[in-house]
């Protein structure tokens, strides 16, 4: 049995993680929630509080991470104190914040990925490999779409898929987002990423490699945020019991191999 601590389990995501556990009933259990929205007067199948710092855990348990990236030194540090594994599911982080994950992760288990999804971490396995196999010949685009509440702008999984294809080319490039204000023949050295809102689009993401004659589109369309939900327990469950280290989706995929 993995125990959860969800945060952000009153929001979209942690209510999707809440019902994927009560499916999976058997291997996952929400143990306790957080939420900066909690009033007292909303219903939930597991104790709820406002801070996480409320909550006295037995030692086992998984933080799981759905709410906001401002909320990550505090998190980092109550799992670092405690010794919890934790799963770092928001994207957004700004350098301090990130340092502060690197920190942690000596001291503890810290799981972080843009894209909880495991068919976006395969793909982003093979955009790393269709990059270094493909070469120069080849110009880089990333074009994905979300539903309009969406805040930021690309989304986290874009530069995840960016930042993957820049190691398998294994030479500095430039990422231009948009090209409204670039009149010029497109370098060899760039990657662009464009970025679509609208409507309660779950997530598209697609790379293309255009080349001489030749175009290779990789894509992924996330249905439902189910997947995201199924992608979080599923680090939750590998997470259990880890040495401190920083840990991703692709460790996941490569221990179910």
């Amino acid at each position: 049995m993995t125990d959860i601590i969800l945060v952000g389990c009153l929001g979209r995501m942690g209510r999707a993680v809440t019902e994927a556990a009560k499916e999976k009933s058997s291997a996952f259990r929400v143990k306790y929630g957080v939420d900066v929205g909690f009033d007292g007067r909303q219903s939930a199948d597991y104790p709820v509080a406002r801070d996480i710092n409320e909550i006295t855990p037995d030692g086992d348990e998984v933080i799981v991470d759905f709410s906001h990236h401002s909320a990550g030194k505090a998190l980092c540090g109550y799992a670092a104190e405690r010794h919890l594994p934790i799963v770092l599911c928001t994207t957004g982080y700004t350098e301090d914040e990130l340092d502060c994950i690197r920190q942690t992760s000596e001291k503890t288990a810290v799981f972080r990925s843009g894209n909880m999804s495991l068919g976006i971490n395969v793909l982003q396995m093979l955009v790393r490999q269709a990059a270094k196999t493909l070469g120069e010949d080849f110009d880089i685009e990333i074009v994905e779409a979300h539903h309009r509440n969406k805040l930021d702008a690309p989304s986290g999984t874009a530069l995840m898929l960016a930042d993957a294809a820049k190691e398998g080319m294994e030479k500095d490039v430039e990422y231009v987002y948009g090209r409204h204000d670039r009149s010029m023949k497109r370098p060899k050295n760039e990657i662009g990423i464009s970025s679509i809102r609208g409507g309660t689009i779950v997530g598209e993401h697609e790379v293309i490699f255009a080349g001489p004659k030749e175009v290779i589109r990789l894509s992924h369309t996330a249905e439902s945020r189910e997947v995201f939900a199924e992608g979080a327990l599923r680090a939750a469950e590998f997470m259990k019991g880890r040495g401190p280290g920083m840990y991703s989706m692709t460790d996941v995929i490569n221990g179910a191999l």
